[in-house]
């Protein structure tokens, strides 16, 4: 073989070997782009979490059933100690009813002019004996979260107004609802269209986090 037709094979080798670099270099790239791509697109369940706010201002526009479904879904959806389940939820769609509802509570007159509440109860009846029977507070809360994440996912807005543990809210609410001794009226969450969306809160610190074991 002459010297020349030797040198040529040689090149041609060697550019077959880099450019097989070059196009593995570039499958890689992409890779890593498309990895970081994708890191970087937000959540839509968590960006739905972190955008939440307590909306107090509603439109005067009724809530369709078909939400209303998708909100009840939603809070029986929640977890719950032992599937005891202890919760029973009212909802209020009636002008008087909504009115009474806010006499009822100081801290929520607004409720008067919204289209919609959902009273969040704890049925003593469904309860674990014992010290446990508190449970169905944590049960009754984690329902009440999925309402208001329920609702901010499907275009509405909404805020938990507290009731349970002050006696005289909830003897109010209870004879307003004429709910029985063995359900306790833990909260009114009151939705709608929102009319005003406060801005979104950072409520991140990173001083009330420990790890393993609680320090300060």
């Amino acid at each position: 073989m002459k010297a020349s037709s030797l040198l040529s094979l040689i090149l041609a080798i060697a550019l077959v070997i880099v450019c097989g670099k070059m196009v593995a270099g570039g499958n890689n790239k992409e890779a890593v782009d498309t990895e970081t791509k994708t890191d970087s697109v937000t959540n839509p369940a968590i960006d739905n979490l972190m955008t939440r706010v307590s909306v107090r201002a509603f439109q005067d526009r009724a809530v369709e059933d078909s939400k209303i479904d998708t909100l009840l879904r939603a809070a029986m959806a929640a977890p719950t100690a032992g599937d005891r389940r202890p919760w029973r939820f009212v909802v209020v769609t009636d002008k008087d009813q909504l009115k009474a509802i806010a006499a009822a509570n100081p801290y929520a007159a607004f409720t008067a002019k919204a289209p919609l509440a959902i009273v969040v109860c704890g049925d003593m009846r469904k309860t674990f004996d014992g010290e446990g029977k508190d449970y169905w507070v944590q049960d009754a809360s984690a329902a009440s979260e999925n309402i208001l994440l329920a609702a901010h996912a499907i275009g509405l807005g909404g805020v938990w107004t507290g009731c349970y543990p002050v006696r005289e809210r909830c003897k109010a609410l209870a004879n307003v609802l004429e709910l029985t001794d063995e359900v306790i009226p833990l909260n009114v969450i009151v939705i709608g269209y929102p009319s005003q969306i406060p801005a979104v809160k950072n409520k991140w610190d990173e001083d009330l986090v420990s790890y393993d074991a609680y320090d300060e």
